[in-house]
């Protein structure tokens, strides 16, 4: 990077952020409805526990078993929420992808289809602006969505 003479401090020029948003996300085969939870602080095996909590509560009605699909992060494999998943086996159910394949995962697609809808040459001055863009589509596609029941139905 040139930097012109006359400044002297180069951190001015720029301040590059590593700030980001973060989200669970599931999709129900059956209709493509799209559940999700943001999570302000870290991906640990506290926040996935009240994901999959959310996720239960969500599915308690289907007469179905709910199946997810996750890779291999530690703290999808927490022993502090094993005896949650233990005591709900019957209704609620992880699966694990191998660790070299996370793009197996079906919900690395809705990823992908997001950022392609809704961030990919746009600007956001303020991180809310992407939180706002991000969760209009989410919104759209909390009843049902074939594009998502497709997209994510083919493995």
């Amino acid at each position: 990077m040139w930097i012109p003479p006359e400044v002297k401090d180069p951190v001015l020029l720029h301040q590059p952020t590593r700030k980001s948003i973060k989200y669970f996300g599931a999709v129900r085969l059956r209709d493509g409805r799209f559940v999700y939870r943001r999570e302000e602080g870290s991906f640990d095996a506290v926040s996935c526990h009240t994901f999959l909590r959310q996720l239960r509560h969500v599915t308690r009605r289907a007469r179905r078993r709910t199946v997810v699909i996750a890779d291999n992060a530690s703290y999808h494999h927490a022993t502090i929420h094993r005896p949650w998943r233990d005591a709900h086996a019957r209704r609620i159910a992880l699966y694990f992808l191998p660790s070299y394949s996370p793009e197996l995962n079906p919900i690395e697609r809705v990823w992908k289809l997001t950022r392609r809808r809704r961030l990919h040459n746009r600007h956001f001055p303020l991180l809310k602006d992407v939180a706002m863009a991000v969760e209009s589509l989410f919104a759209e596609w909390a009843t049902g969505n074939d594009t998502l029941r497709r997209l994510c139905a083919t493995i």
